[in-house]
């Protein structure tokens, strides 16, 4: 096999083969062929993880080549459509239908299938994470059978957030809703005072906020609202000029660039959903690119505090940082989610390509967080161990039961899935 990494290269796969099916059929072929000479095999998508969640010792079976074959149901208010595809691209298919998604990532360029399986989240405290918008899951078993689990069902709260732990997803059907409009505006030098003194208050302002920081001095550098809109107030002046002592400047993108093309329209410009959600377009370069991610969730009724005690690590963290984004995201009940049961307060690093110093630096950033009991991002680089995912994780024990169940054999088991406690060693 071709050497093959993921997205930032923070991870090169040791799997000896790669499969990109282009049916459902094909894949079922493959695992049932794995299961007869007892190897593994792992889904793979849009390959945006930063560590070893999607590597296996046996076949990657790549989905992102199946039709995605979207299907609407108006009644129902659900699109059900192949795992494989990108946001970005299902989301401009919806919106010409006049639908929409709640919510979406920072990057429309990942799959639905590994976003929703590893709970990640975009911003809004009212909001849940991407993966509550499930209402069923098509998957092939480890028999190589074609399996469906809906909203309701027993095991359903547990496969949602799977980490591709039990078998190979191969459609999903999401909760849909009508398409609406976004504004996002840009504000600089919101001072970390007032940050920490009414974190529910900032966060909660618009239907979504997102903060930029580099952990240094007394403000955080950026907050970006993205405020919803109807189609009769486009032109109302919905966003002031000043946000918690922040100031309003239109010249700049999100990121506080001048003509930055990779990044969604801020300036007040109202546009769809979907080009405003996002913090990248779909059409130019997702992020940094060359780049480590790191993730913690804490429960935002503590995330105050847990911002003073990351802060304290400022001036080591910042020589080594590109940016901190803080999101938040609704309480829900999928039971591997970062948001499980509590209102989460999501504080993500997207480090320099500086892998000795981040791995580093990653133990004292956890330490600082373990009071707040931080649970890390599935898909990115963390040095949490399998003891402390139990601790923070209360429904793990059950999702390892779980995924036994259905795969008795360990076929979509991996070592970072053992060495984590998600499934049993073999």
């Amino acid at each position: 096999m071709a050497t093959l990494r993921t997205w930032a290269g923070t991870h090169t796969f040791a799997a000896p083969r790669h499969l990109d099916a282009t049916s459902i059929e094909q894949v079922q072929v493959a695992v049932s062929q794995a299961g007869r000479a007892g190897e593994r095999v792992r889904a793979l998508g849009t390959r945006h993880s930063f560590n070893g969640l999607a590597d296996t010792t046996g076949t990657l079976i790549g989905v992102t080549a199946i039709d995605p074959d979207p299907v609407l149901d108006e009644a129902a208010r659900t699109v059900t459509f192949g795992a494989g595809i990108r946001y970005g691209a299902l989301a401009a298919w919806l919106d010409e239908c006049g639908w929409a998604l709640h919510n979406m990532g920072s990057l429309p360029h990942i799959s639905v299938a590994g976003a929703t399986a590893t709970a990640t989240h975009g911003s809004g405290n009212s909001l849940g994470v991407l993966s509550t918008a499930v209402r069923a899951l098509e998957y092939v078993a480890a028999d190589g059978s074609l399996v469906t689990v809906r909203h309701g069902d027993a095991d359903f709260a547990g496969l949602v957030v799977g980490l591709g732990a039990f078998g190979i997803v191969v459609r999903v059907t999401l909760a849909i809703e009508p398409s609406f409009r976004v504004r996002q505006d840009a504000f600089h030098g919101l001072p970390w005072s007032v940050v920490l003194d009414d974190l529910e208050g900032v966060t909660g302002a618009a239907y979504s906020v997102s903060m930029f920081t580099d952990w240094l001095g007394d403000d955080v550098q950026l907050a970006v609202l993205k405020t919803r809109l109807t189609a009769h107030d486009d032109a109302a002046p919905v966003v002031g000029d000043e946000f918690f002592g922040a100031t309003r400047e239109d010249g700049l993108s999100i990121f506080g660039r001048v003509d930055d093309e990779n990044t969604t329209q801020a300036g007040g410009v109202p546009g769809p959903w979907h080009q405003r959600l996002p913090h990248f377009r779909f059409d130019g370069t997702p992020s940094v690119g060359d780049e480590i991610q790191t993730e913690y969730f804490v429960d935002r009724s503590v995330g105050a505090d847990a911002l003073r005690a990351v802060r304290a690590l400022g001036g080591r963290i910042a020589p080594h940082l590109h940016i901190t984004e803080l999101r938040t995201a609704a309480a829900d009940e999928l039971w591997l989610s970062g948001a499980y049961q509590r209102p989460m307060l999501a504080i993500h690093f997207t480090w320099k390509p500086e892998p000795d110093a981040v791995h580093a630096l990653l133990p004292d950033i956890e330490a600082a967080l373990a009071p707040f009991d931080a649970r890390p991002h599935w898909g990115k680089v963390n040095r949490v161990d399998a003891a402390t995912l139990a601790r923070v994780h209360p429904r793990l024990a059950d999702s390892r039961a779980l995924f036994e169940r259905l795969d008795p054999t360990g076929m979509f088991s991996n070592d970072y899935l053992e060495q984590r406690g998600v499934r049993e060693a073999r």
